[in-house]
């Protein structure tokens, strides 16, 4: 009799690997996501890139401002709100000119402090509801007097000096990004400008102040030097020294 042999078994299948669900795969793009944009933060930080940019917008809008300063006949300034350094909170700056030609105290530090307390002493006027200027009124065809003469005469020059909001394309109110801080130095000033209002004046005369705006971020800083005579912008990768006269 023949001896009839036996198949062997059939080997078990191997089970295919398993693939990755679609939770999965998001969970792992939203990791990968995550740690590209800190490498991105840091590098950032590292390099000071935020603070190269903004040097860079800030310098276009100076020489912007000097043109329009020169063309329009009226004093412009650019008006930089820098929070105190404890606060995080980003600095912002925008335009105003006057309605005339307009000149500066030549002491910076004691018009800052005089206009810090005009503002203060504007807001609690605006709060009461009141105006702190005098009005006179004249009968028909009588004569002013001197007092009245000199408070129209005042109040004449008090309207071109008054410095309003100024916008063009170019120039926009802006804030600069977080973590990258300003100090404002211009001629008139002893040392710059690190928390409050600072101002940089253009004349129409076509001429601006000696000034410096720095930029810092983190161990970075850019300082943008301006030239009164031609408005001109030199950027340099570095805190210059406030020149001392």
């Amino acid at each position: 009799m023949k001896k009839v042999m036996s198949l062997p078994a059939p080997a078990r299948r191997r089970r295919a690997p398993r693939g990755l669900t679609l939770i999965e795969i998001s969970i792992a793009l939203a990791i990968a996501a995550v740690m590209f944009a800190a490498v991105t933060i840091g590098i950032g930080a590292i390099t000071g890139a935020k603070a190269k940019g903004s040097a860079t917008e800030l310098a276009g809008v100076i020489r912007s401002l000097y043109d329009s300063a020169a063309l329009s006949g009226k004093t412009c300034r650019l008006v930089f709100e820098i929070p105190d350094p404890k606060r995080e909170q980003p600095t912002r700056y925008h335009a105003e000119c006057a309605a005339g030609g307009v000149t500066t105290s030549r002491d910076r530090d004691a018009a800052l402090r005089d206009e810090a307390r005009d503002r203060e002493r504007t807001a609690r006027a605006g709060n009461n509801g009141g105006d702190t200027r005098k009005n006179y009124t004249r009968a028909e065809g009588s004569q002013p007097s001197a007092q009245e003469l000199m408070e129209e005469e005042k109040n004449r020059i008090e309207s071109q000096s008054t410095f309003s909001a100024y916008t063009a394309e170019e120039i926009s109110p802006k804030e600069l990004p977080a973590g990258v801080a300003v100090s404002v130095w211009t001629r008139q000033q002893r040392e710059p400008v690190e928390s409050g209002v600072a101002y940089l004046y253009f004349f129409p005369q076509g001429y601006t102040e000696k000034a410096m705006v720095f930029l810092r971020q983190g161990d970075n800083a850019w300082t943008l030097d301006v030239s009164p005579l031609t408005g001109k912008v030199f950027i340099a990768p570095e805190a210059l020294e406030v020149p001392r006269s």
